[in-house]
């Protein structure tokens, strides 16, 4: 999440991982399955994104990889958000409140005007601490929610 582990590291580590549990080939096949499987971005998602930039910043704050940009590229969404705030290349993870304020400040924004949506209850916590409006993700009905007020005027 710091940036710190290139994607071959990251791979040894699910080898090491798996060892008591599969063989060795085996555990690198699994290694190999797992860092380099599909992906995808839900469309609803991705649209509900699109229609809040129209009216105000979208900022992304993730503990993502250090090969998110790539990522993003390779299923048509760079231009997802206005700014991303990548827990790998700032040194910061969530929930640490210091990659929330860089978020609001990315925003142009104090904490009190932003909405935090996540999938995780300590980074929505975290986000609420700061004084953010913040939102537990589970399905697509959820940001839709936290977003009519935005998107319905």
């Amino acid at each position: 999440m710091l940036g710190q582990v290139t994607r071959d590291a990251w791979a040894q580590s699910i080898v090491h991982g798996l060892g008591a549990h599969a063989s060795l080939s085996d555990a690198r096949a699994l290694a190999k399955a797992f860092t380099e499987a599909d992906f995808w971005a839900d469309e609803a998602v991705v649209s509900l994104l699109g229609q809040a930039r129209r009216h105000c910043p979208v900022v992304l704050v993730t503990n993502a990889t250090v090969w998110l940009d790539e990522d993003l590229t390779a299923l048509g969404l760079a231009d997802l958000a206005d700014s991303v705030i990548n827990s790998s290349l700032v040194g910061v993870a969530k929930p640490d409140r210091r990659i929330y304020e860089m978020a609001a400040k990315q925003a142009g924004a104090r904490a009190d005007r932003c909405l935090f949506v996540d999938d995780r209850e300590e980074n929505v916590e975290a986000a609420r601490e700061l004084g953010m409006t913040a939102v537990l993700f589970r399905t697509v009905d959820d940001l839709r929610g936290a977003l009519a007020g935005l998107l319905n005027r």
